[in-house]
């Protein structure tokens, strides 16, 4: 019955922050939440000054759903409602969700890396944002990749499934080793060891090492992958020896989260051999492609043209 109500809540409030419930949902939450706020009881010895942790509450629940300027009745009625009875009953997963602290971490020119609580170790590339919780404190570990790319090697934790938020898919794992790019006109996923479910909206593929999902133009789909892109580029070094142009160009896309244009794509097919080091600046690996090949790299906000 609990899981029935549970399930029938978490529905609801996703409807009615996408501000696609209709007037009889949205009165229903307000009725069922205001319902709980009167019977619920407050013990300020154990919980603290009610006032005080209901707006806390309040206002990361706003942060979290990011929509300060709109109205959602229920939510207050949920904030102020007694955290002992939320918490033991064990139904309302989101007041948990929004109690984790959030933070946030940014890659500027160079690749670097983060541990999170539960042993996850995460590659941002250079040019990326991730967010996390400061501990994992609910059901699910959720995080959420802003912007760029990124390598995670997830720590096993069957109970606790992670889930990372990147645009409009969602990747689930129990413990496994995987890249995600980023970018605004799509976003890949590509496995490395273990399962993983990808997920939009209305669409769902499974992967296995080896395997990776495109979602792009509202379409996702799974294909198989380039084996230089099957490593972990960010904290190992690279040597490609007599690689095409254009499997050079992909790793440094990942690794620098850069886009390259070319005006001859003919040359993407010519072999080089490159040797890129783990803390490599993306300038100093352009003047070796340079070197060997006579082009003109130059970047321009995240977009390298060559000529």
């Amino acid at each position: 019955m609990i899981k029935r109500i549970k399930h029938s809540l978490e529905r609801l409030i996703d409807k009615s922050v996408q501000n696609k419930a209709s007037d009889a949902e949205e009165k229903l939450l307000e009725n069922f939440s205001l319902n709980e706020y009167q019977k619920s009881s407050w013990n300020t010895e154990l919980m603290g000054n009610a006032d005080e942790v209901s707006n806390t509450i309040y206002k990361n629940i706003q942060f979290r759903i990011g929509s300060k300027k709109q109205s959602f009745p229920y939510l207050k009625y949920m904030a102020a409602a007694s955290i002992l009875f939320l918490v033991g009953l064990g139904f309302f997963y989101k007041l948990a969700i929004v109690s984790e602290k959030q933070l946030t971490f940014q890659t500027l020119d160079v690749p670097k890396s983060i541990q999170l609580s539960d042993g996850s170790k995460i590659y941002l590339a250079a040019n990326s944002l991730f967010q996390y919780p400061e501990k994992f404190l609910a059901e699910e570990r959720k995080v959420t990749l802003l912007k760029g790319n990124a390598f995670f090697e997830v720590a096993k934790d069957k109970k606790h499934p992670f889930i990372i938020k990147s645009g409009e898919i969602k990747t689930k794992v129990l413990g496994t080793s995987f890249h995600i790019q980023l970018s605004k006109s799509k976003c890949e996923v590509i496995v490395i060891t273990g399962k993983v479910n990808v997920t939009t909206k209305d669409q769902s593929v499974d992967l296995v090492p080896n395997q990776q999902a495109l979602f792009s133009g509202g379409k996702l789909s799974r294909m198989s992958v380039d084996k230089s892109l099957l490593v972990n580029w960010y904290t190992t070094d690279i040597a490609l020896n007599e690689a095409a142009l254009q499997q050079v160009i992909t790793v440094l896309e990942y690794k620098y989260g850069v886009q390259f244009q070319f005006e001859n794509k003919s040359v993407l097919k010519n072999p080089v051999t490159v040797f890129i080091e783990k803390n490599a600046s993306l300038e100093s690996v352009l003047k070796q492609i340079n070197y060997i090949t006579n082009l003109n790299f130059n970047e321009y906000d995240k977009i390298v043209k060559v000529n």
